[in-house]
């Protein structure tokens, strides 16, 4: 079989796979608004305060993020308003974005080895983790790879809603043991039971939902970031890194990690040295809980 034949298949299997789940995979309007707002230069912060004013539920839960511990702001916000003034456009929309993600992050447990909730658990401290490890860095990038690394698992939810018996049998055959390691690699069981893996899934889903490139380079290449483009890898680097100190870390779902060892590659690349990784991992548990309380999801 062709390489083509076999791209040709995979691309039917994932384009299905959305297609079946569109009720579930679908953001709010009002936060396609947003993003849509957000993505165009001629925008001010009056026009997003227009929109998010009209939501009532958002408006606080925003103000509910913005307040807590981990923007660690001065004082509390009371004003829609003065949060977008003081956060900025994009981590507002960022904020949108991840209250909004509930919905795909339901199903309660799959198999012994799967159940939404640890995927959230491990998504939200990937989250965390990628926000250190940009601040660490000075990479001035601090909510898109707080996004980045909530969403960077998202194939694996889209999997969970369309194909559910078909997972159960992917982590069957990950040989999990009681660490939670696998003994197999799980992309390549994925390709085997599914038709294709995780990464394949998200990067369809944050095409769907029209994200910017940068995050469906995340969700379709945190294992491989070295082969997109160098001008493409960046974000995908850091989410990297933090899926792999949260897996090793123990905080959740981690049966897509045969190892926990960081590329010498990557870290090369991003600059990162052993010693401010080993800051990052020690920084990592401090702010968890407040993450977890702040984006929690309704079960």
């Amino acid at each position: 079989m062709s390489a083509q034949t076999i791209r040709k298949q995979q691309q039917d299997v994932v384009d299905s796979a959305i297609a079946s789940i569109s009720h579930i995979a679908t953001l709010p309007e009002i936060t396609l608004k947003i993003i849509e707002l957000v993505e165009d230069p001629t925008s001010t912060a009056q026009d997003l305060h227009n929109v998010i004013a009209r939501d009532p539920a958002l408006c606080s839960r925003i103000l509910k993020v913005v307040n807590s511990a981990f923007y660690g702001l001065p004082r509390q916000i009371g004003s829609i308003n003065r949060a977008i003034v003081l956060l900025g456009l994009n981590a507002v929309k960022n904020i949108a974005i991840a209250t909004s993600l509930n919905k795909l992050f339901k199903g309660g447990d799959l198999c012994p080895h799967f159940s939404a909730r640890d995927l959230w658990t491990h998504s939200i401290a990937t989250a965390a983790c990628s926000k250190l490890v940009s601040d660490n860095l000075r990479l001035n990038l601090p909510d898109e790879a707080f996004l980045a690394g909530l969403i960077h698992d998202i194939g694996i939810m889209v999997e969970m809603q369309a194909m559910r018996s078909e997972l159960a049998e992917v982590f069957a055959q990950l040989g999990i043991n009681a660490e939670g390691m696998p003994q197999r690699n799980m992309l390549e069981v994925e390709r085997e039971v599914l038709g294709a893996d995780h990464q394949a899934f998200g990067a369809a889903l944050c095409e769907t939902w029209k994200f910017p490139k940068s995050f469906g380079y995340v969700t379709g290449h945190h294992h491989d970031p070295m082969t997109l483009p160098e001008s493409s890898r960046l974000l995908s680097m850091v989410v990297y890194v933090a899926d792999h100190i949260a897996g090793e870390s123990g905080f959740g779902f981690r049966a897509d990690l045969q190892n926990v060892v960081i590329s010498p590659d990557i870290l090369a690349e991003l600059r990162l040295n052993l010693e401010q990784v080993n800051q990052i991992r020690e920084a990592l548990p401090q702010v968890i809980d407040d993450v977890e309380a702040t984006f929690a999801v309704e079960h």
